[in-house]
């Protein structure tokens, strides 16, 4: 499939202030199952220095300086990307499906960030415990049925909804809520596969559903490493494991770190901001 997507960012502030550093995860995977064809991203005012680095996630990110002051802050980054469906996942396991819970020193070690747990001791949420141990009992320690019953679970269990303010939630506060975003149930479904030795990290992008909405928003949903098949999407707010229609733009074992823009400003006493988005997606051809 290839699309062209616009994502479009203003924000306005009620008296001038100057623009501090700021981190933009706006620009989509170029490899993989994925091809970035081109990328512009326009900034308004200009920044005094614009750089890309690549983050730990290996995903290509811009870091943005400023001088001067302003009232308005204007970011617009259009792409066009080709996207390919994954080989299927029995097909690149055969027999060599990973059994759970998988060993962690048989892991390669940059992997072990993506195992962490989300207490501040490295532990695991007890609610993504519990989840993990219920499904991994389904599942007969097979790793492609533990994902499948893990999805399962989720929709069973938390109703989803949108919320575009705030933080991913812990596992723990989305499995006592019954609901939660896009974002919350990613999370949730990451710290479960962490829990059974699944390296799993957090993904932003979007996901170009048919028909298409009136209004598209940024998406959420996990990636998890398979030892034999690599990194595969699994969306649990959709129909689990992701096809074509998914543009991945930003992963991390930390979803904080791939907001689409993070930064700061300063200004006089009692200064407000406004900000709006926009998302236009455009299939070209399927």
């Amino acid at each position: 499939m290839r699309a062209r997507l616009t994502h479009s960012l203003t924000y306005g502030y009620s008296a001038p202030v100057q623009l501090g550093a700021h981190r933009f995860c706006l620009k989509p995977r170029g490899h993989g199952f994925q091809t970035l064809v081109d990328f512009n991203l326009a900034i308004d005012p200009a920044p005094s220095c614009l750089y890309p680095l690549v983050a730990a996630s290996g995903d290509e990110i811009l870091r943005a300086r400023f001088e001067g002051s302003t009232d308005r802050f204007l970011v617009r980054a259009a792409s066009t990307v080709d996207t390919q469906t994954a080989p299927a996942l029995e097909v690149c396991l055969e027999a060599n499906e990973p059994l759970l819970p998988y060993p962690a020193g048989r892991l390669n070690g940059d992997l072990m960030g993506s195992l962490q747990g989300w207490l501040p001791n490295g532990q695991h949420d007890p609610a993504a415990v519990d989840m993990a141990q219920e499904a991994l009992m389904g599942s007969d320690q097979r790793a492609l049925m533990f994902l499948g019953q893990l999805v399962e679970m989720i929709q069973d269990r938390v109703k989803y909804t949108q919320r575009h303010v705030g933080p991913a939630w812990p596992a723990g506060r989305t499995l006592k809520e019954r609901v939660g975003s896009c974002r919350d149930l990613a999370m949730l479904m990451v710290e479960a596969c962490r829990c059974v030795g699944l390296p799993a990290r957090f993904v932003s992008g979007y996901h170009l559903v048919d028909p298409a909405p009136r209004r598209y928003d940024l998406h959420a949903w996990a990636e998890v490493y398979l030892p034999g098949a690599g990194w595969r999407g699994f969306d649990p707010s959709g129909k689990g494991a992701v096809d074509d229609r998914y543009i991945t733009v930003a992963t991390s074992s930390k979803p904080e770190l791939t907001a689409a823009i993070t930064g700061s400003f300063s200004g006089p006493p009692g200064v407000s901001s406004r900000f709006a988005w926009d998302i236009q997606a455009e299939i070209l051809t399927s």
